[in-house]
């Protein structure tokens, strides 16, 4: 991994000698030319050492959002800057191609390549911004969304039920937990009469989740919480052995059990209101290879009645196309997370679009399926890069009907 990051590190090198005929197009100060490439030094610098001295356990996480935030900032914006130049680069090849076939005399437009380095350079700056104010703020602009539900064969007693869905906390990447109380006061104002949790309490290793016991502790819910496994929360990706793993994960379920979460591992609890049921199931991390495969549908369905509401707690989205659309004990409802939305892209009404969704077609919102429904969490905290564009935290509510 290491090697692969350096291999990375010197192409973004290789792109910052072409970045810079762009830097001296538009400044000709030499002080402002020096100090410019004594940045740039020290920030490869910093890089290079952050991941020749990377260790790989489950303390690294802030490392890991220092190195996500400089390689987006700093680099990633640059790639605009490359484009225009690009552009420009090949409008002069096909003008020199042009003048040799057609032997007349080569012209060179200075304004342009001026003009181009200007929109790169302002584009690239725009880009920074955004992932600097994604770090500061926006992972932490929760925001509510009401999504009603109309599941066929509803008892009555679950008109109007509302289910809360929150995921992929990644507590791990949070360093002052009291910053999150304002989305716990969101979650508890929306007076839930369930609250469910779908996966990814933490990065590495059930610790980072103690610091968030007290304030989960807080959450509301007239009829429980639930909760179940995601990819990270097996310490899968620590150096640990696979008996310190397996302690760990107990240890979570433990901490999960304080803060009043019930973990469902592969089973299934009944709601019940004036005599009348749903059923609340819950599996463990089923995903695509490389992510495990631990969930049991099978398992989690039995006992539970086959004409009844059965809402699937299950951390992959990928888990819903592949195994849960085709059983054929009908499961009206999934909920999933694991996409994080990638947190980049642009999440509007009628337009959105995020890289993960050529790895990930079902990566956001609500989709429908064989009569079956899969709603995708965008994620409730942050991994890797420690902020958010465009995707927000998300707190979904969903009213039954």
């Amino acid at each position: 991994m290491r090697k692969n990051f350096i291999y990375i590190l010197i192409l973004f090198f290789i792109l910052e000698i072409y970045v810079y005929q762009a830097f001296k197009t538009l400044v000709s100060n030499s002080l402002a030319r020096i100090i410019y490439i004594s940045v740039t030094l020290a920030v490869y610098g910093f890089l290079f050492y952050s991941v020749l001295n990377f260790q790989t356990s489950n303390r690294d996480h802030h490392r890991v959002q220092i190195i996500a935030t400089f390689l987006l900032a700093f680099l990633i914006a640059k790639v605009f800057i490359a484009v225009f130049l690009l552009i420009d680069d090949i409008f002069r090849l096909l003008q020199y191609g042009f003048s040799r076939f057609s032997n007349s005399s080569k012209t060179y437009y200075p304004e342009r390549r001026k003009f181009l380095s200007v929109v790169g350079f302002a584009l690239a700056g725009i880009f920074s911004t955004l992932v600097i104010d994604g770090v500061v703020f926006g992972k932490y602009r929760h925001r509510v969304r009401k999504v009603k539900l109309k599941i066929a064969g509803l008892p009555k007693s679950f008109k109007g039920y509302k289910i809360l869905q929150i995921s992929d906390l990644h507590s791990g990447s949070f360093f002052h937990p009291e910053k999150l109380e304002k989305a716990v006061k969101l979650i508890n104002d929306q007076n839930a009469d369930l609250v469910l949790f779908t996966g990814d309490m933490v990065n590495g290793v059930a610790e980072e989740f103690l610091p968030f016991v007290p304030l989960f502790s807080t959450i509301k819910s007239k009829d429980g919480k639930f909760s179940v496994l995601g990819n990270h929360d097996y310490a899968h990706y620590t150096n640990y052995s696979d008996e310190e793993k397996h302690k760990s994960l107990l240890r979570l379920i433990d901490f999960e059990t304080q803060a009043g979460f019930e973990m469902l591992r592969n089973e299934n609890r009944a709601i019940e209101k004036n005599g009348e049921k749903i059923y609340i199931l819950g599996v463990e991390n089923w995903g695509e290879p490389p992510f495990p495969q631990y969930g049991d549908l099978d398992k989690a369905l039995e006992g539970v009645p086959e004409n009844s509401v059965k809402i699937l707690m299950s951390h992959d989205p990928t888990h819903f196309d592949k195994i849960v659309k085709h059983h054929p004990k009908n499961v009206q409802l999934t909920l999933s997370g694991h996409t994080h939305g990638m947190q980049f892209g642009i999440d509007l009404k009628n337009v959105k679009w995020s890289p993960i969704q050529y790895r990930y077609p079902k990566w956001a919102d609500l989709y429908e399926s064989m009569g079956k429904y899969l709603y995708v969490n965008r994620g409730f905290g942050v991994i890797g890069y420690p902020g958010r564009v465009g995707i927000l935290p998300e707190i979904t509510v969903f009213e039954l009907d």
